[in-house]
């Protein structure tokens, strides 16, 4: 590997492209392998082994070190073939990003504890790379001198501290930042790299809103995993914050004596909105809209109804329509009329009563209808939001296009070609 850097910190790798030697891309960086040095005696430090590379599909695959030709600031170059079989770690090796970023260590003069944040890799002579040094920031109480150095950020020697061979990682607030602005089905993929403990540390340290909408993005699995370590209200609380089809959907992975539990620690409203979808038949309509779609009596304005689409909380397939009905308002309420699209909205003045203006040829569809019914209804009319009513004419919620596509999609959408699961991808289970 000529004409690059000897010396290359791992933080600054990730995410970039990597490519075959005609220019082909192969994927993206997402992780570093390493052997640990306790297992390697004549290699000090730990010794780097290779790469994990995301390819299509979001299939993380191992390339050797050996196969790694140029590194530099914007993309890997790598020779020869790549096995394409799912990466699994082995033995001693580590991931440097996934396990080693945000270990707490010890500096063995005694000076204090530091968290790592970065791992410099260093090519050797003999063409063998190795982690030489940590970026880290000192962490932790004390007096005097060592006070007045907590958070100093440093460069030391992996010699100069306790390696953290045997430890832990340390906290979430490294993860965190580096995520700050990630969507939540990002921060869903990202929380697939860790292992189990971490990604609870990480999960527990979320603000609920976003730990609800990521949980949206999330296999099965991992889902009831999150939850289940929460504390009770917390989890009641993360219900609340979902969609209450998709709160319906994940209660519906637990015994009914659990999801009991969790339906009484969450407001009586937002656990009623969740009771009622759960007594639909898995597959109909009923089971897969949600009962909080915008619902508007026929004598409110467009101005009115463009205030409703605005609110922050909606979801743009929510927003795509206001459906009008009688009082009660909520769901389910008095007799439903019709539906106005928000196009439609746009081309009315704010006086305009919605009443006016509203769509009469789309027909709602059943609680009790087909997933493939909806489907097709869907298709024909080219919407994102289809109203669903019961037997008395009564709007007892919405359909989107997102709850269908979840629908049907297979079960194992989220698993690797050879049908384990996404999440395992890359990650050590203990």
């Amino acid at each position: 590997m000529s004409n690059q850097p000897s010396r290359i910190f791992i933080a600054r790798l990730l995410g970039l492209d990597v490519f075959d030697p005609l220019g082909d891309r192969l994927g993206r960086l997402r992780d570093v392998v390493v052997l640990n040095r306790d297992n390697l005696p004549k290699h000090p430090r730990p010794l780097v082994v290779g790469i994990v590379v995301e390819v299509l599909g979001k299939k993380r695959v191992f390339v050797p070190m050996t196969r790694v030709t140029s590194i530099d600031s914007t993309q890997l170059i790598v020779t020869g073939l790549v096995n394409l079989r799912r990466f699994e770690q082995r033995g001693a090796e580590e991931l440097v990003i996934g396990q080693i970023f945000d270990r707490r260590v010890e500096f063995v003069d005694g000076s204090g504890t530091a968290t790592i944040e970065d791992c410099a890799m260093e090519q050797s002579k003999n063409g063998d790379w190795s982690i030489s040094e940590l970026f880290v920031r000192r962490v932790g109480a004390g007096g005097g001198l060592m006070r007045r150095n907590r958070n100093q950020a440093l460069v030391v020697d992996w010699d100069e501290v306790t390696s953290g061979r045997s430890a832990d990682p340390q906290g979430a607030e490294h993860f965190l930042a580096t995520h700050e602005d990630s969507q939540p089905a990002d921060l869903a993929d990202a929380l697939q790299d860790l292992n189990e403990k971490r990604m609870l540390e990480v999960a527990e340290e979320l603000q609920d809103e976003l730990l609800a909408d990521v949980l949206q993005e999330l296999p099965e699995d991992d889902q009831v995993q999150i939850l289940s370590n929460l504390d009770l209200q917390r989890a009641a609380e993360i219900l609340e914050e979902m969609e209450p089809d998709d709160a319906a959907d994940l209660l519906g992975l637990f015994t009914d004596a659990q999801r009991e539990t969790l339906l009484e620690r969450m407001e009586p409203d937002e656990a009623d909105d969740v009771r009622r979808l759960l007594e639909y038949e898995e597959g109909t309509a009923g089971s897969l809209m949600t009962p909080v779609p915008i619902i508007l009596p026929p004598e409110a304005t467009v101005a009115e109804a463009l205030a409703q689409i605005r609110q922050e909380e909606i979801s743009p397939a929510v927003a795509a329509a206001v459906l009008v009905c009688r009082p009660p308002l909520e769901t389910p309420t008095g007799r439903y009329i019709g539906m106005v699209h928000m196009q439609q909205l746009l081309r009315f003045p704010p006086p305009e009563p919605v009443g006016n203006i509203i769509d009469r040829s789309i027909e709602p569809v059943r609680d009790m209808a087909s997933l493939e019914e909806v489907s097709r209804v869907l298709a024909t009319y080219d919407l994102t939001i289809i109203p669903v009513v019961n037997g008395h004419d009564r709007l007892v919620g919405a359909i989107t296009i997102d709850d269908v596509l979840d629908a049907l999609l297979p079960d194992d959408w989220r698993t690797n070609d050879d049908g384990t699961p996404v999440r395992k991808a890359g990650r050590k289970f203990e």
